[in-house]
């Protein structure tokens, strides 16, 4: 495990350093900065158009798509650089994370001039049609349809937990085109229209009022035959790379948003004298060292990925990783609820910015108010089930890399 930087990658580190001095407002990444009304407004609204005209949304892409060809090593420092100062990179999550390089790995070289430009600028939305409501961790199990007619496909079905579909304009959606072959051989990777009739988006409102998650119901919608992405019925291995990206884009900064809650964890704890408690104490650092294992494991997976490894421990990083950080983050936000006490449900609860999910209190329904610690502490109660639920990843690490038995099938 190398842990230090090629000189080119640390040459690479200043340009990106400079470009941010130069475009980041004057004052940010110090103590105390925050940007409110007028101001916030404005940095939200000229931001994407800077980290475009600087070609940092998807920079990693190959030129003739958009991007910069940077290198992976360029990749990953322009990703540490923006995450130390906690400056957005990216244009659209879904997008450019996910389906862009889907498309780039799986995809024709029409869907590629179609889809990618707007992904880059950012004129298109994207959301993830995957769970179902029998069909969670077992999502080969997938019952939404498609059918061809002619030079469409009719889609029949419904799919949850779809994180910002009332916004998107395409879906990129699990879809099983032929119900005779078995459940992994028979699913299509589709790019849906968002914006027609027969499609059906609700919001699902959760327990801090927010509704980012929607349920969304297809009825004989339809969708051009071209837009299959990697061939009819070949949709789970497609899927499997988007969630291999997923995982893969925070190797080396992940760690970061659990290290400044740490911090605020610690402050908290001082202020209110629950540091003294060797309790309290013990657990806090076991929380710190944990976060030091999952930047070193981020460390193993870029050394890996580097080096072309196919190494069975390091290959397993992926699932394990994304098991050790959820997991992780539920008993920290079990800490932090033991450091606040009772006062974690009073409005004001926990700090107003900074690495806690939920914090924004405009997202809130005006009525059920809560607190950004207890906004927190139900994010991190979710995320032990979406991406990959725990006991899943258990079982691929148990079954496809240290050979374990399958586990036996309930029926």
């Amino acid at each position: 495990m190398e842990l230090s930087y090629p000189a080119d990658a640390e040459q690479f580190r200043r340009e990106i350093r400079d470009w941010l001095v130069a475009n980041l407002p004057t004052g940010w990444g110090e103590p105390g900065f925050e940007l409110v009304g007028e101001e916030r407004k404005k940095f939200i609204e000229e931001w994407p158009s800077k980290l475009f005209a600087g070609g940092w949304i998807c920079a990693t892409w190959p030129k003739e798509y958009g991007g910069k060809g940077l290198t992976t090593m360029q990749g990953v420092v322009l990703s540490e650089e923006f995450a130390r100062l906690k400056a957005p990179l990216r244009a659209d999550f879904f997008g450019d994370t996910l389906v862009g390089p889907t498309i780039l790995q799986w995809g024709t070289e029409e869907q590629k001039k179609e889809f990618l430009p707007n992904i880059l600028n950012g004129k298109t939305r994207w959301c993830q049609g995957f769970s179902e409501p029998n069909s969670g961790s077992d999502l080969a199990s997938l019952k939404t349809q498609a059918i061809l007619d002619g030079d469409e496909w009719i889609i029949n079905g419904q799919k949850v937990w779809t994180t910002g579909g009332h916004h998107a304009d395409y879906c990129f959606l699990l879809t099983r085109t032929d119900p005779e072959a078995p459940k992994h051989k028979g699913i299509s990777y589709l790019l849906v229209p968002m914006r027609q009739e027969g499609v059906e988006v609700r919001g699902i409102v959760q327990p801090d009022g927010t509704a980012e998650f929607c349920e969304v119901f297809f009825t004989n919608a339809r969708c051009p035959k071209d837009n299959v992405v990697g061939g009819v019925n070949n949709g789970w291995k497609v899927a499997n790379s988007t969630l291999a990206f997923e995982r893969g884009m925070s190797a080396t900064t992940g760690y970061r948003r659990f290290e400044e809650e740490y911090k605020q964890m610690v402050r908290a704890a001082t202020e209110n004298g629950r540091i003294h408690d060797e309790d309290i104490r013990q657990r806090l650092m076991q929380y710190y060292t944990k976060i030091q294992i999952l930047r070193i494991n981020g460390l193993r997976s870029l050394t890996a990925t580097l080096n072309n490894s196919k190494d069975l421990g390091v290959m397993a990083l992926g699932a394990s990783n994304k098991m050790f950080w959820s997991e992780m983050h539920k008993a920290a936000m079990e800490l932090a609820l033991d450091i606040f006490g009772a006062n974690a449900m009073l409005v004001d609860a926990g700090p107003e910015g900074g690495s806690w999910p939920g914090v924004a209190r405009e997202k809130r329904r005006e009525g059920y108010p809560v607190s950004p610690m207890m906004s927190a502490f139900f994010f991190s109660r979710s995320e032990t089930i979406w991406g990959g639920t725990s006991q899943i990843q258990r079982n691929i690490v148990g079954e496809r890399v240290l050979g374990l038995p399958k586990e036996p099938s309930a029926g």
